[in-house]
């Protein structure tokens, strides 16, 4: 449970006024006392992260969160952090005390606004006699409803779209095997290998496939030595060019961020996006996202390698604005388009809520693979494994 990264785990959210029951119902559900619970209202201050394993889902992230009815220019800051939530739940939990009001409705109006599925509970059922119909009627104290609310948690996760494609679907068949090309420069990680990779490596086993994992200055010599043609191989983007030469036409290629660009958001937004360079003009804004915080190194990807990449490729002079981490508040409307890593720290959802940040903007945004790609001329390469028959 521990070692799952967070961005793989279903992020589950509690939401409701002060002291409706919120903490206590995660530690009734759990069966452990994971949330600080206390009479007094407003004890639960910013969003709380707690990793659970919840069978048969595995691993999942129960956060519980500020109480949506404080008061005072504290309270407004919780509840802009507690709503800053949504962007990455996969299933709202609205915890109700007493009688439904406009207060909860106008909660699900945000839940509908940010497309997040949600169960409304009611608390405390031994003192109260709820007429809650299709909603879920729960008891912290007794333990009434608590198995049933576990039931349709995992019956609505099941079903929920929030969990799209695996990484090598219809890339790697069982049986198969793909080439990884992994570069050990100075942004590789020390003793260890970066999360898309192993990810994939991951992902690659458990269909019951194998791979090959080479330094870009061996792939050459691998594909000489192999009989068998594997089914794809995968570059980190840095590679893209000297692998695209080194492949032979016949075998499929791609990168790491455009697997994650499929995986982790929506392919075919990122490619219309990356058409987006041909209009760029001198003096445009760029913004370059990166969902993770590690400390920019000499020729950093995000920082140095595609700045420059589009400098070469447009002649403009173009402003390049940087964001790191999870945390995002979009103001600038100013920006003409948008680059994002792979997102591998991302989940899903809180992805597609950048992603639809930028589409109400009429923002075009791209992502750090297919920008590599297309200003190295190989883009249509790239995409051909996904069926996607991309022209300059």
């Amino acid at each position: 449970m521990l070692k799952t990264p967070s961005s793989l785990k279903p992020h589950i959210a509690f939401f409701g006024k002060r002291n409706v029951g919120k903490s206590s119902l995660i530690n009734a559900i759990t069966g452990q006392d994971l949330a600080i619970v206390s009479d007094v209202a407003g004890t639960t201050t910013d969003p709380v992260y707690k990793s659970f394993e919840m069978l048969p889902l595995g691993p999942v992230i129960f956060i519980d969160t500020a109480g949506l009815d404080d008061k005072g220019e504290i309270g407004r800051e919780r509840i802009k952090k507690t709503l800053d939530v949504l962007k990455k739940t996969d299933l709202a939990i609205l915890v109700i005390d007493g009688l439904e009001s406009e207060f909860e409705e106008r909660i699900i109006e945000e839940f509908r606004k940010n497309n997040v599925e949600f169960l409304k509970v009611y608390t405390k059922s031994d003192i109260h006699n709820y007429n809650a119909g299709n909603s879920i009627k729960v008891s912290t104290k007794t333990g009434e409803g608590i198995e049933a609310l576990k039931k349709e948690i995992i019956k609505k996760l099941k079903k929920t779209s929030s969990f799209g494609q695996g990484l090598i679907d219809g890339l790697v068949k069982e049986g198969g095997y793909a080439i990884l090309v992994v570069p050990i420069d100075r942004e590789a990680p020390k003793g260890r290998l970066i999360l898309p990779q192993v990810q994939t490596i991951r992902e690659i086993l458990d269909n019951d496939s194998f791979c090959l994992v080479v330094k870009e200055r061996e792939l050459l010599h691998t594909l000489s030595l192999v009989k068998e043609k594997p089914d794809i191989v995968i570059t980190d983007s840095q590679a893209f060019l000297k692998v695209a030469g080194d492949v032979p036409e016949d075998i499929p290629m791609t990168s790491f961020s455009i697997l994650f660009a499929r995986y982790k958001g929506d392919l075919f937004t990122f490619v219309e996006g990356a058409k987006r360079i041909e209009e760029l003009k001198n003096g445009d804004n760029v913004l370059i996202m990166e969902a993770c915080s590690h400390h920019p190194v000499i020729d950093d990807i995000g920082t140095v390698k595609i700045p420059r990449l589009l400098r070469q490729y447009t002649g403009k002079k173009l402003n390049f604005i940087f964001h790191k981490g999870k945390g995002f508040d979009f103001e600038n409307n100013e920006v003409k388009l948008v680059i994002h890593c792979g997102a591998c720290m991302l989940n899903r959802k809180a992805m597609f809520s950048r992603i639809n940040t930028f589409n109400e903007n009429k923002i075009k945004i791209t992502n750090y693979g297919i920008v590599i790609a297309y200003t190295l001329g190989i883009l249509p390469r790239a995409l051909k494994p996904f069926g996607i028959d991309f022209k300059y």
